[in-house]
């Protein structure tokens, strides 16, 4: 019997989804757990989310670039004339409030981007997108082979190298044959190919290795209550919750529309809440900085 590693990645604030995904990785009598990044927003998920995942209790934990992204949200470094940012923003400066904002930001910054590690005599690369990378569309699907042989760069003697970030669920070569899996997202699958878009079951990947070498990948696809997740969101009064629907309905992100949410922007008054939060917390910053001289 080998071991068997659930890898998941993409929860982006579902925890509807991470909780269906978790049931059934029990059910299938995983043996431990990689996470691959991007844990918050846009969904709900606060407090509750964060305890989902400290039960859950994963081995490894890369950090992806919404994890980087909620750090920089909350420490005001953000530039408000992108309207993505102002969008992500409103949303982690609103996520903190709902949770234990020290703990979780002191965790997330100690994650890796990369990782390397060893099953039996499966040596593993893990990342969110590239090794040094941890944002771009490199490594979309229909991407260049060349891009794909990067994942093995800095260490040719991986057998095996698995990353997130895209949202589908993959399993290629490099130019060599070394294996490269991506266990899809648990709250945000998306595909282009309209018919395979329908399906918004949570996605995740069960590896199992034995003395031999990798025994069986199992891509999982996991129903949850997308209505339900609905209304944690409306109870939560997460911020964009229309746009948050439209992605539960549809399964498009709306997160590079800058057109819509530069005018939901405006209209709200997101933007001005996240300069004022970012000149808090500028203010905050300089008064600490005086303090410790």
């Amino acid at each position: 019997m080998g071991e068997r590693i659930a890898v998941f990645s993409d929860v982006h604030g579902n925890t509807t989804a991470l909780e269906a995904v978790y049931q059934d990785s029990i059910k299938q009598k995983v043996d431990k757990y990689w996470f691959l990044g991007d844990l918050f927003s846009p969904g709900p998920g606060a407090q509750d989310l964060w305890d989902l995942f400290k039960q859950i209790n994963p081995e490894i934990c890369i950090r992806g670039n919404w994890d980087d992204l909620f750090l920089n949200a909350l420490r005001g470094v953000v530039d408000t004339d992108r309207t993505s940012l102002v969008y992500i923003s409103k949303l982690a400066q609103t996520l903190s409030e709902r949770l234990d904002a020290n703990e979780v930001t002191s965790t997330i910054k100690k994650w890796p981007i990369r990782e390397e590690t060893r099953v039996r005599d499966i040596r593993v690369g893990l990342t969110h997108n590239l090794p040094d990378l941890n944002y771009g569309q490199a490594l979309y699907p229909t991407e260049k082979q060349r891009n794909f042989n990067e994942l093995f760069d800095g260490n040719q003697n991986l057998d095996l190298a698995i990353y997130a970030h895209v949202h589908h669920p993959l399993m290629r070569y490099s130019s060599d044959e070394q294996f490269v899996l991506n266990p899809g997202s648990v709250g945000q699958p998306f595909f282009a190919w309209d018919k395979f878009q329908k399906d918004m079951r949570a996605e995740y990947l069960i590896l199992e290795i034995d003395e031999h070498g990798i025994q069986e990948t199992n891509f999982r696809k996991v129903y949850y209550d997308r209505d339900l997740e609905y209304k944690r969101a409306e109870l939560a009064n997460l911020p964009y919750l229309d746009i948050y629907k439209l992605q539960l309905v549809t399964g498009k992100v709306h997160t590079h529309d800058h057109e819509l949410m530069k005018k939901i922007n405006d209209e709200r008054g997101y933007l001005n809440d996240v300069i004022k939060f970012n000149e808090k917390v500028r203010k905050k910053r300089i008064k600490n900085k005086e303090k410790s001289k």
